[in-house]
């Protein structure tokens, strides 16, 4: 047998698929919760461990270094994104515009209302922006602001702009993880976003009303301070000149997203309207300016709750979030790259007898891909390709499966914090992915109901609906049913 033929790479055994998995699990468990570390070293550490793995099993050096990067450069865009919300927050706050939100929005929002009316308001953004990052990192953070004037905890509040804002990111037809499930599962762009609305809508309400509850009774309005808005408003009059119109970044972002102007284009043009209003409406020096879009905003307000609040922003503070994500990319490509994610996946396939079984296991692999695999993306892939023809078996349409990719990869991604998306909106909401997640309402209920609804035989999109419309729809519908009628009922006879 000839060298080459020795060095042949073959796929990782469970056992040997494991072992990274398990390294990252124990470090990240130990150096985040135990030591108080931060998640990168664990990260890296596992990097290591993976790729000796993976050499392990006849991978080449090429092969392993190819994922790692392949995997980066995949996300060059969304890191490049993350610098510019970092100089969007600095100049939003030089300019006084978010100072101006969280000034208004103490007026505006009673404290059983926040949650109710941002969690809306933050969906709104979403869907307009196509991006989820867009919207926690604008109105998001404003949000957190007026929540710690209404005396509101930072993780509820925090809870709340994430299931808006991932509300609004999986249904807008320009965000990327919407595209990228319905590419991945082989189904057209606005078949899958109808397909997502029977899971979306209902799960969105009834997070709405959890919020409802979650204010009218769990916040106690009777233990509620005036004074702390009060200080708040009085320590931004004091450093910012205030006008309705110094919100008008707020609305090129909107006009950005109506345009359909790509992200980076309408956040750099957001910035420097903030940069324009800072100079004229503050009185800030241009210099100044230009520093704080790199180091963030830097004042003392004599309020120590407004200073927590205003002083950020800058692509400084996103560069923890930027090397985070990018040790974490790096460790997922190598994953999927050499195989490793196969392995550990490939099993679910074979035990699945039902459609809510598929559904199920389709749900839980996105889970465990947003854990393991630590990107957004990598895990609505993965089990788009692992159970495609599983679910072309079951006869329903491509667009179900894309749905299902959505339900627990996109709204779970947010959860984990060595994931790319838990990394950033921890990083700009300034609290942990394991605090607010009890809080994310929308993001918990959604993949629950959507396997209920399975199981129960409703909102199953089949293959030969693809296409009908109306009176046609309906038809094939009750024509459906009445077959699985009389499915049920010979089955019932045989027993």
């Amino acid at each position: 047998m000839t060298e080459k033929t020795l060095r042949q790479p073959r796929k990782p055994k469970v056992w040997e698929a494991l072992i990274p998995v398990a390294v990252l699990l124990v470090t990240m468990i130990i150096g985040t919760l135990v030591w108080g570390a931060d998640p990168h070293i664990p990260l890296v550490l596992s990097c290591i461990v993976t790729a000796l793995v993976a050499a392990m099993c006849g991978n080449s050096w090429e092969t392993i270094i190819t994922g790692a990067l392949d995997s980066i450069k995949s996300a060059i865009e969304a890191l490049l994104i993350i610098m510019c919300v970092g100089m969007l927050i600095a100049s939003w706050v030089w300019s006084g515009t978010m100072p101006a939100m969280v000034y208004y929005g103490l007026d505006l929002i009673s404290p059983g209302a926040f949650l109710v009316i941002g969690a809306v308001l933050c969906g709104i953004v979403g869907v307009a922006t196509g991006s989820s990052w867009t919207a926690s990192g604008t109105v998001g953070v404003a949000l957190m602001g007026v929540a710690m004037g209404l005396g509101i905890d930072a993780p509820i509040a925090a809870g709340m702009v994430i299931s808006g804002a991932y509300m609004g990111d999986k249904l807008s037809p320009m965000s990327d993880s919407t595209n990228v499930a319905a590419a991945a599962a082989g189904t057209p762009l606005y078949d899958h976003v109808r397909a997502m609305m029977t899971t979306t809508m209902p799960s969105f309400g009834l997070a709405l009303v959890g919020y409802w509850i979650l204010g009218m009774i769990i916040i106690d309005k009777d233990g509620y301070d005036p004074h702390l808005a009060t200080d708040i408003q009085d320590a931004i009059l004091d450093n910012f000149y205030i006008s309705p119109w110094i919100i008008l970044p707020v609305l090129v972002i909107l006009f950005s997203a109506w345009k359909r102007i790509p992200a980076i284009p309408s956040l750099l043009l957001a910035a420097a309207f903030g940069v324009i209003i800072a100079i004229t409406a503050q009185g800030a020096h241009f210099a100044d300016v230009m520093i704080g879009l790199q180091t963030g905003f830097s004042a003392e307000t004599g309020s120590e709750v407004a200073d927590s609040l205003l002083n950020r922003g800058g692509i400084d503070s996103m560069m923890w979030t930027i090397s985070l994500i990018m040790f974490a990319l790096a460790y997922g490509g190598i994953l999927e790259k050499c195989g490793f994610a196969e392995t550990l996946m490939g099993g679910f396939v074979k035990r699945i007898k039902s459609l809510g079984g598929l559904v199920a296991a389709t749900i839980v692999t996105g889970i465990i891909c947003d854990v393991i695999l630590t990107d957004q993306y990598l895990a609505i892939m993965v089990p788009g390709r692992l159970f495609a023809k599983e679910f072309d078996k079951k006869g329903v349409s491509r667009s179900f499966l894309s749905r299902t990719t959505e339900d627990g990869a996109t709204l779970w991604s947010p959860m984990i914090p060595w994931n790319g998306c838990g990394a950033y909106q921890s990083a700009t909401l300034g609290v942990s992915n394991w605090e607010f997640m009890p809080y994310a309402f929308m993001n918990l209920i959604n993949p629950v109901y959507a396997i209920v609804i399975t199981y129960l035989g409703i909102g199953i999109k089949y293959k030969e609906y693809d296409g009908l419309t109306g009176a046609e729809l309906k038809a094939a519908k009750a024509k459906k049913k009445a077959e699985m009628k009389a499915e049920r009922e010979a089955r019932r006879k045989q027993a």
